[in-house]
């Protein structure tokens, strides 16, 4: 597709613009869309930078910040162990230095991830219907020996027996469909 400005260009940018209700299509080459001001990702720049279309996305807004004490108060910076980046680097980049980061940052990325994708922030995978009988049991299972584990440690022994016995029921479940030759 030829640009729409100079005609002369390959089209490397497709814009979709609805104004009330009318929706037009406008296809400009790089140079078109810096010189028209279409573009607010370029930002002077020559080419197109995904990582300022991600770094846009990943803003946080001021309700996910947690106010600070006093305002005399200077908030500390988290930074990466390993590649000493900082959180507010990351937002500004779009990406991370190094894979460590994503469990320097796990507490402010849940915010992040959380306006991303609809609320969840932990990715759950999909369950084919006809052989995820057994597959949920045991991910229930899991869940439950996790929480077990929390309730002793917290020292409740009340609730952790109540999760032992909705273990044992799941394993019964579990070994009896594995007998029926599921």
């Amino acid at each position: 597709m030829i640009c729409q400005e100079c005609n002369q260009r390959p089209a490397a940018l497709h814009f979709t613009k609805i104004i009330n209700g009318e929706k037009t299509e406008v296809h400009l080459c790089e140079k078109c869309a810096q010189e028209k001001g279409e573009m607010f990702i370029f930002n002077g720049e020559s080419g197109f930078a995904f990582n300022n279309l991600l770094a846009g996305l990943l803003n946080i807004d001021p309700s996910f910040k947690k106010p600070s004490q006093s305002p005399f108060h200077q908030e500390e910076v988290l930074q990466c162990d390993r590649c000493s980046m900082t959180f507010p680097q990351f937002l500004k980049v779009g990406r991370f230095g190094c894979t460590h980061c994503y469990e320097t940052f796990k507490e402010q990325l849940k915010p992040v991830l959380g306006r991303l994708h609809s609320g969840n922030w932990a990715h759950n995978g999909k369950i084919p219907k006809r052989i995820g009988g057994g597959i949920h049991l045991r991910k229930q299972l899991d869940e439950l020996k996790s929480a077990l584990r929390d309730s002793i440690i917290s020292e409740e022994f009340e609730k952790a027996a109540e999760i032992r016995d909705k273990i044992r029921n799941l394993e019964k479940q579990l070994a009896s469909s594995h007998e029926g030759g599921e």
